[in-house]
């Protein structure tokens, strides 16, 4: 099996949820306690193994290129002034030259399309995806526990992390159908998009981490318009079931939606509550807030 070196970020989304703070600001780049989303996200796919680095970006969203660059002046600048736990911070965050590729999607036509948009930076080989507004707080990261399954599994196979949620809660997310179970990953049987909680087939749900074969891509590009009029990545894994292997995976970890108000505050709460620097004067500053 080829081992898994690239993972693509798909950070085109408006983030209209956020508004007004993303009118001038990528969602991506909002901060959980003083990284943005998009550095903790590429931290794990760096402890992970992977080499590659490869967003799907859009319009107004030079700023992520921008992160992940030189910045010679404030560089100079904290040299200068003997700064340098600053120095380290920036220096752990910088990939290597050449680790990074980005790639235009211009118009908003769903995950599988920026998926797409990305394929001659992937090649033939197969992939990670992740989504950047989900964040997984967990001791090992959760696309290094999905690459360990990868490579028990030993074939050229579809891995999708998915986690568990209250049955009444299935319509808000995509749906998998569990068949033979090996541990914590099981034979995919099917997947379904919002469905309602009688026609779930069970309640564990698309969490934002995928590994894909580059067969995938082929789909994608004669993929037509799904759910809300757009190119779902999940269609084209159905379609790809019937050619190979698809497995869910049970993840350990915490997830958090920061593509929701009420998630990106709780994530905020966890990360700071997990930095020994600030957690005691945190702890104490919300017994105050809270008693």
């Amino acid at each position: 099996m080829n081992p898994i070196r690239k993972a693509v970020f798909p950070v085109a989304g408006l983030g209209t949820r956020f508004l007004p703070a993303t009118k001038a600001m990528p969602k991506e780049m909002l901060t959980v306690v003083d990284r943005p989303l998009i550095q903790h996200v590429v931290d794990e796919a760096r402890e992970a193994g992977i080499e590659h680095f490869i967003f799907v970006t859009g319009r107004n969203k030079g700023v992520i290129e921008d992160h992940f660059d030189l910045q010679y002046e404030l560089e100079r600048t904290l040299a200068e002034r003997g700064k340098t736990a600053e120095l380290s911070v920036l220096a752990q965050a910088q990939p290597a030259a050449g680790a990074t590729s980005f790639t235009r999607q211009q118009s908003p036509l769903g995950l599988g399309h920026a998926v797409w948009c990305a394929r001659d930076l992937i090649g033939r080989e197969p992939f990670a995806v992740i989504l950047p507004d989900v964040l997984v707080k967990a001791k090992k990261s959760c696309l290094g526990q999905m690459i360990e399954v990868y490579r028990k599994i030993g074939e050229a196979a579809n891995i999708i992390a998915v986690e568990e949620v209250p049955k009444e809660a299935v319509s808000s997310y995509g749906v998998v159908g569990v068949g033979e179970r090996k541990g914590q990953s099981f034979r995919i049987t099917g997947m379904v998009e919002k469905p309602k909680p009688a026609d779930a087939p069970s309640n564990l749900i698309i969490t934002g981490r995928y590994i894909l074969q580059p067969e995938i891509l082929d789909l994608l590009g004669t993929q037509q318009k799904g759910a809300g009029g757009e190119i779902q990545l999940t269609d084209a894994m159905l379609r790809l079931l019937e050619k190979q292997p698809g497995y869910g995976f049970q993840f350990e970890g915490r997830t958090f939606d920061c593509g929701s108000k009420l998630g990106f505050l709780a994530a905020n709460v966890a990360y700071a509550l997990d930095r020994p620097d600030i957690a005691p004067a945190f702890r104490a500053e919300l017994k105050r807030l809270l008693g």
